[in-house]
């Protein structure tokens, strides 16, 4: 269950109307890295998360947070708005024909489809999409997703307060550069309470360490002709999960054979010669059911 109270988490006013820089902002709403990714991938980490106590409760708390976030941002695209498309947009566009050029002002479905108000969209009108959240129930995976997520957004709200003068859209971004900050360290922290609490050490997912091929988990194959990757810490010594040593390949061969895919269904019309000679079966799709397969089995081959 949710609360909502009419009161932003931070002030959302700017100085005056700029539907161009509205539609930038758009970014940081709708984007891949926008506070609706953030806020769904936050909300859906929790739902799954199997362990009661400190750690969901964490997520929840970021979670509700940034769709505060997202109503925030959206409050502030409409006031950017406000006077558009009338007036403003033509005044930007004539002022600076690059601008019009390349943005021709605000984003027509901003007064289109939203009234004059914010979308679920980026910069470029695009919609939002849930593949951009993250939550697999693994929470090792998760927060290294969510620590990601939030040095994007902060790069892209750090680029985006280079791009206005307007003092209150700076005052609000101000706000938003500390959230993201404070988050990513929150994330980090919790990364560190995982190993601490004894639930998860560095590489996603623990255990299979007796399956995998040891030998092919410690080393960098020097496969581009740069001639410095083997300066890093990741060229030598011990891995950050303690288990491994690290070293490098420097002339890697190939260790599986000739990459040829198999032999065609007919019914897929592949061109094809006959030198791999027949398909083992039939591929998915094209099976023919219990009826067609006696039938099959009782037709000698031509």
């Amino acid at each position: 269950m949710f609360f909502h109270t009419q009161r932003l988490q931070f002030e959302a006013k700017p100085e005056k109307p700029d539907p161009v820089y509205a539609h930038k902002l758009q970014e940081l709403i709708g984007g891949a890295y926008g506070e609706m990714s953030v806020m769904m991938q936050y909300l859906f980490q929790g739902w799954n998360t199997r362990l009661k106590g400190k750690y969901k409760d964490l997520i929840m708390d970021i979670a509700t947070e940034e769709i505060g976030h997202v109503e925030m941002l959206a409050t502030m695209v409409a006031r950017l708005l406000e006077g558009a498309p009338a007036t403003a947009t033509t005044k930007q566009a004539v002022s600076d024909p690059a601008v019009g050029a390349v943005i021709a002002g605000m984003d027509p479905q901003q007064a289109i489809i939203a009234g004059g108000g914010p979308l679920p969209a980026d910069s470029n009108g695009y919609p939002w999409n849930g593949r951009y959240a993250v939550a697999s129930g693994n929470l090792l995976a998760d927060f290294y997703a969510n620590v990601a997520a939030e040095a994007q957004s902060r790069l892209q709200t750090a680029r985006l307060y280079n791009m206005t003068d307007d003092p209150g859209v700076k005052h609000m971004l101000k706000f938003n550069l500390a959230r993201d900050t404070v988050h990513q360290n929150q994330w980090l922290a919790a990364i560190e309470q995982l190993r601490e609490d004894g639930l998860e050490s560095v590489v996603v997912p623990g255990g299979l360490e007796d399956e995998e091929y040891r030998e092919h988990a410690e080393t960098l194959w020097h496969l581009s002709d740069g001639t410095e990757s083997t300066e890093g810490l990741w060229a030598a010594g011990p891995a950050p999960d303690g288990e491994h040593q690290l070293g490098v390949v420097e002339n890697p061969q190939p260790l599986g054979d000739v990459a040829t895919a198999p032999p065609p269904d007919p019914r897929l019309y592949d061109t094809y010669d006959g030198s791999q000679g027949k398909p083992r079966g039939p591929v998915v799709g094209t099976e023919t059911g219990l009826k067609g397969k006696v039938k099959d089995a009782l037709t000698p081959d031509e």
